[in-house]
């Protein structure tokens, strides 16, 4: 009788988790069928890209401010390893999203942004933050010596790899003073510490194929103290591109560090402006 009972037990135990799973994968597919990202009605996805000596983290200050205002807010991870390959992985991460995308380039992201979008329907604005902003066949590495300013050149530490690839970082003595002289020496500190190198080959690829700021609306926050990218290539670069221009006099390289403020309501004119 013992054993009946406890067999039946068991056999009613066993339903009943089948039966929630079943359900739990019901809710699931439903609340997301494609496995695609999500964005709140009438808000666009707004998708950052850091550049070279950076990550995603750089990005916080922003990020807050844009979920506050209820902006749906994803930070790239970009591998800084070549321009083509960083443009692949990020379109894949384009594709995830569903519903209007505004994206945002810092730096060297400006050229993986411009590759990426191209041909994606769901970008609507790009945004170029101190950023490179290349036509066809141009790279980082060219356009920073196009216009007299830049420090970047003698602040660069190499670190050399098994494969003939160098890997190269800001050198941490100096990047208080080159890289973000706006922000706290403790805050650049960090910046420094946590900073992700970006390879000789993605500083010196040339952007290929058509560039997006072609065919979709940009925005350039240009730098006005700006030590790596001269502010005169920037405006440059954003005049050729016919993109709305913002300056922001006294700002460094990492201006949406410094001024999160102007940053994000500068991004988010971008988004009101294009996905109305």
């Amino acid at each position: 009788m013992i054993r009946k009972r406890l067999k039946g037990f068991v056999a009613a135990a066993a339903a009943f988790v089948v039966a929630s799973i079943s359900l739990f994968a019901v809710t699931t597919a439903e609340a997301h069928p494609s496995g695609h990202h999500h964005a709140p009605a009438g808000k666009p996805t707004i998708v950052l890209v850091h550049g070279a000596f950076a990550d995603g983290s750089g990005f916080n200050a922003v990020s807050r401010r844009l979920t506050d205002d209820g902006y749906p807010v994803v930070a790239a991870a970009n591998p800084l390893r070549s321009v083509s390959s960083d443009a692949e992985q990020l379109s894949a991460l384009l594709d995830s999203i569903e519903g209007p995308i505004v994206l945002v380039g810092h730096s060297y992201g400006g050229l993986v942004i411009s590759t990426a979008a191209t041909g994606n329907e769901n970008v609507k604005a790009l945004v170029y933050v101190a950023a490179y902003i290349p036509e066809t066949g141009e790279n980082a590495e060219q356009l920073t010596g196009m216009f007299p300013g830049s420090t970047v050149g003698e602040s660069l530490k190499a670190v050399p790899l098994s494969d003939g690839v160098v890997d190269l970082y800001i050198d941490p003595e100096v990047f208080h003073e080159r890289f973000a002289p706006d922000l706290p020496a403790k805050d650049a500190a960090l910046y420094a510490i946590t900073q992700r190198p970006a390879t000789n080959v993605a500083l010196g690829e040339p952007a290929a194929g058509e560039q997006a700021w072609h065919t979709i609306p940009s925005y350039a926050l240009i730098s006005g103290a700006d030590k790596i990218i001269p502010p005169a290539a920037q405006r440059y670069m954003s005049q050729r591109a016919g993109a709305t221009v913002q300056t922001v006099r006294g700002a460094s390289h990492m201006v949406f560090a410094s001024r999160p403020d102007t940053t994000t309501s500068f991004i988010e004119r971008a988004a009101r402006e294009t996905t109305r």
